[in-house]
């Protein structure tokens, strides 16, 4: 039986441990476990923040990395932090990457949101019962170590939020930032240059900013030649790839060279 209690994620972050995950734009327990019988990844990140989901299809994807000792983790979009993040904890997910906060304030209630509502916690997650309190509400304990534990992410793809990042890096209970390039490129003006000198000093100044502040930085990346860049910069933790990516990369490739052949056996034959 598999030990969901057991918070990937966070223990590699004490153990000072590198971490890999890969993101998931496709709702479905098997594109999960097809992930875990690589073995090669910590967790998958669920990215809810451009569609819609459901609880059960939650649960279902936490059960299925839970049976390959994996984490999850779940991007939620800023008009949705509260709900969405405090569901998926429910659900059986054990980090959250809070997308789109501008300010320091923000990022508290991000932090408050996955938290337990006790006077020593200061929380906005009362009991309820979910997945860790069945039946009934006997694994109470349970439920707000596993509330305290979760891994908390955040997305600095505003430039209002790099402008505050020494604030933001101050608040009790990150663990883990990201940078949007994408984003941050669209919101200064220069949409489409990720790759951009400002956009690349801006991602800099994130990662330094972390290293200083002892929190840990997350680099996505899609190609094995990204990653010696953020490795000289001091970073260990990744995000690979994508699901809708990966899919797209393999049937364009292999469909091209289909079509080549077909094309050729058109041209000889009799």
């Amino acid at each position: 039986m598999p030990d969901y209690m057991n918070n990937v994620l966070r223990t590699k972050i004490d153990r000072g441990e590198p971490t890999l995950g890969t993101h998931l734009s496709i709702l479905d327990p098997m594109v999960v476990e097809t992930v875990g019988r690589t073995g090669v990844f910590d967790y998958v990140e669920i990215v809810v923040e451009y569609g819609t989901y459901d609880l059960p299809t939650l649960e279902n994807i936490a059960r299925a990395a839970e049976l390959y000792s994996m984490g999850t983790m779940i991007k939620v979009h800023g008009d949705d932090w509260v709900l969405a993040a405090q569901r998926s904890v429910a659900a059986g997910f054990d980090s959250v990457l809070f997308s789109e906060p501008r300010k320091a304030e923000d990022v508290r209630r991000c932090v408050r949101s996955v938290r337990p509502d006790t006077p020593e916690d200061g929380g906005l997650r009362g009991i309820g019962s979910r997945r860790f309190l069945q039946p009934g509400y006997t694994n109470a304990e349970g439920y707000l170590k596993r509330l305290r534990e979760t891994v908390v992410a955040v997305m600095v793809e505003k430039a209002s939020a790099v402008e505050a990042l020494d604030e933001i890096l101050q608040v009790g209970g990150i663990d883990m930032v990201v940078f949007g390039a994408m984003d941050y490129s669209t919101n200064i003006g220069r949409p489409g240059e990720p790759e951009s000198k400002v956009v690349l000093d801006a991602g800099e100044r994130v990662i330094q900013a972390c290293h200083t502040a002892g929190v840990r930085f997350r680099a996505e990346v899609e190609s094995i030649d990204e990653i010696q860049y953020f490795l000289d910069l001091g970073v260990r933790d990744f995000c690979f790839g994508g699901d809708l990516r990966i899919l797209y990369s393999s049937l364009k490739q292999s469909g091209d060279n289909v079509r080549e052949l077909l094309s050729g056996s058109l041209v000889t034959s009799p």
